[in-house]
């Protein structure tokens, strides 16, 4: 009962923000053709990834990297976080590819011949040579030492239908149906971050910001304000965004443009 009126004057705060806070100002930085690629995001040193006919590529100023990998079929999902160790998941296979930053294969997990039990539907990276998984089987959080070949369960089962996840070195982040917002550390320690607005895109910072867009609009949200601001972009229209140290890349069909942009 606590938690569901604490989620409801969350979002009723969230909700009447909307329209009270001055908009987020962003200053365009830089435009470049988009041309047949899907593009991921950026790192910290300047590489860009992308998806082009189910084949990853990484690219430098002055360097591209490929890699493909046919027989498992689609990329579900990519996590570069650690530009050093790239995740690539192919989920119709229960595979795991880990790259090094030249794009060459580290290691290939099938997770089915380790642990039959393991039907993952999220990977991402964690700390101290582990990956998070999120098990649809069991709907369990676990941590999987990539380098032993071993898991573990953190926390309860979760019992609500999850809509979006996102991880980072030390948290795996989820929001459920009805966008209760939550954290889960690597100890095991489950937090309730927030009830947040509805959306149709979104992207977790940290632990208090996300962004998120809805009716073509794209919105900062802090809980560390108890705020959600307007960011201002030219675009009307955009499939995707992506985030990172201050720079905000809008992409389109065509263009990605990149802004400068400080956030709450």
């Amino acid at each position: 009962m606590i938690k569901a009126v604490y989620s409801f004057l969350v979002l009723l705060l969230f909700s009447n923000s909307l329209a009270q806070n001055a908009p987020l100002e962003t200053k365009l930085v830089q435009t470049q053709t988009l041309t047949d690629k899907v593009f991921k995001g950026f790192d910290g040193l300047g590489n860009e990834y992308f998806v082009k006919n189910n084949v990853f590529i990484k690219q430098s100023e002055t360097e591209t990297w490929e890699y493909k990998n046919v027989a498992l079929g689609k990329i579900s999902s990519v996590d570069f976080i650690n530009p050093l160790k790239i995740i690539l998941f192919y989920e119709d296979f229960n595979t795991v590819i880990l790259l090094d930053n030249q794009l060459n294969e580290i290691q290939k997990l099938n997770l089915f011949d380790i642990d039959n039990t393991i039907f993952a539907s999220k990977i991402g990276m964690a700390s101290q040579n582990q990956f998070w998984i999120y098990n649809a089987l069991t709907q369990q959080i676990m941590l999987f030492d990539y380098l032993k070949n071993t898991s573990k369960n953190i926390g309860n089962p979760i019992q609500e239908n999850i809509k979006f996840t996102q991880s980072d070195f030390n948290h795996f982040y989820w929001i459920d149906e009805v966008n209760n917002w939550y954290s889960i550390d690597i100890f095991g320690k489950v937090s309730l971050l927030a009830n947040i607005p509805p959306f149709e895109n979104i992207q977790i910072i940290d632990n208090q910001t996300l962004l998120f867009v809805k009716d073509n609009t794209l919105y900062c949200l802090s809980t560390k304000t108890k705020s959600v601001f307007e960011i201002q972009i030219v675009e009307k229209s955009f499939p995707n965004f992506y985030f990172k140290d201050q720079i905000l890349a809008i992409f389109t069909d065509q263009q990605i443009k990149k802004y400068k942009i400080k956030l709450p």
